[in-house]
């Protein structure tokens, strides 16, 4: 008869998550995500598989918790250029206040993976894909309350946003000036004017 799991899943896969996050795929070891999960690596093995497939399943879980979160703001019903404003200035606040700013998994993991796996690669994509999506989402609402020019190219403007929401993120790790990534997100915005 099968041992019952002893561990909630989705509690250790956010373990998981934070592993990949603070160390990365490369830089981190099995031994360290047995330690950081807490289950032995049977367990580890049995549930999630091999490395590779855990790190595929903390993507998967982050975009389910964290990125659905950012997401939601956008697609919401109210949202509008109020809502994006709010984003960035709200990831701003974030940055600056965390004990450590280890950025986002995704773009992280973009930069650590993308040029050499494939599999991660069409995951990441998928995911600013995504993001870019829900920020014209914002971006029409915005227009039909008169908040962003007709003639403003949305599509244009959404893949910016993205882009530069992955750059202010990697900056973040580097310099948490708040008077700093202030006034980077002052230009980011402007586009919106």
């Amino acid at each position: 008869m099968a041992r019952k799991k002893e561990f909630d899943k989705e509690e250790v896969l956010t373990k998981a998550m934070y592993t990949f996050l603070q160390n990365g795929y490369e830089g981190t070891s099995m031994q360290t995500l047995v330690s950081t999960m807490g289950i032995n690596r049977g367990s580890l093995y049995d549930t999630f598989g091999d490395k590779r497939s855990l790190f595929l399943a903390a993507i998967a879980h982050y975009e389910s918790t964290v990125v659905k979160t950012t997401i939601a703001s956008l697609i919401s019903p109210e949202a509008d250029k109020q809502t994006i404003i709010e984003l960035f200035r709200n990831l701003v606040v974030r940055m600056v206040q965390e004990e450590n700013c280890y950025g986002c998994l995704m773009t992280n993991s973009a930069v650590e993976l993308c040029p050499h796996d494939i599999e991660a690669k069409n995951r990441i994509d998928n995911h600013f894909c995504q993001l870019v999506s829900a920020f014209k989402q914002a971006l029409i609402k915005a227009q039909a309350k008169g908040e962003i020019k007709r003639d403003s190219d949305l599509d244009a403007i959404a893949k910016y946003l993205t882009s530069s929401l992955q750059g202010l993120r990697v900056m973040g790790k580097v310099n948490r000036d708040l008077e700093t990534l202030d006034s980077v997100v002052d230009i980011i915005l402007s586009v919106l004017d």
